[in-house]
């Protein structure tokens, strides 16, 4: 197979600390699946075997805990594989919120995008033992919402899949159509990601 990720690459990206649910690594070989079908994730399966570590995505647990390497070298590996935009990464959050009767089911709980905003530190922390995100503006009147998130440096793809992630979220709840933009980003020379969220 052609060298896609260096063993140098994939050594650098396992020093990645951190543990995230099953839900992340598979919403990412879902959206494989969904836009290139039983021969993309194979070739993705593939990728993973050549680096040493054979995994199966839709036999992982959604809530089963994985190191977070997984979903760093699995960005890494479709965006050469397959050539994937930013809205690819964003659709893949999108399809994350929409496609996973749990976390929809979760989401609809909330019945307004305040209590959800206001509630996001405590989610991300269900999920994901990195990184830390918090609220620091509600705007009501003007119908925008500010988040801030820090210790999270791992990779440009994840941003974009946030963005889908958070605008996804935010249509569950408010029965809008939000837009949602990363307004700081560490990979921009910002001290922290910022998205801000309109609706």
């Amino acid at each position: 197979m052609e060298q896609i990720i260096s063993k140098e690459e994939f050594e650098e990206i396992r020093k990645t600390k951190g543990e995230v649910r099953g839900i992340g690594p598979r919403s990412i070989a879902e959206y494989v699946l969904w836009k290139e079908g039983e021969h993309g994730l194979k070739r993705l399966e593939d990728l993973m075997n050549s680096l040493g570590f054979p995994i199966e995505y839709r036999k992982m647990k959604s809530m089963d805990y994985y190191p977070y390497w997984i979903v760093s070298v699995s960005f890494l590996a479709v965006k050469r594989l397959f050539n994937f935009t930013n809205e690819d990464f964003q659709k893949m959050g999108e399809m994350d919120v929409r496609f996973t009767p749990l976390q929809k089911i979760f989401i609809k709980y909330f019945v307004s995008l305040k209590k959800l905003a206001e509630s996001a530190s405590k989610m991300w922390e269900h999920y994901d033992t990195l990184g830390k995100i918090e609220l620091i503006e509600f705007d009501e009147k003007n119908k925008r919402a500010i988040m801030k998130v820090t210790e999270f440096d791992r990779s440009e793809y994840q941003c974009q899949y946030l963005i889908g992630y958070i605008t996804a979220t935010a249509k569950i709840v408010s029965k809008t159509i939000p837009i949602c933009e990363e307004t700081k980003c560490t990979f921009r020379g910002d001290e922290y990601h910022e998205f801000t969220l309109k609706w």
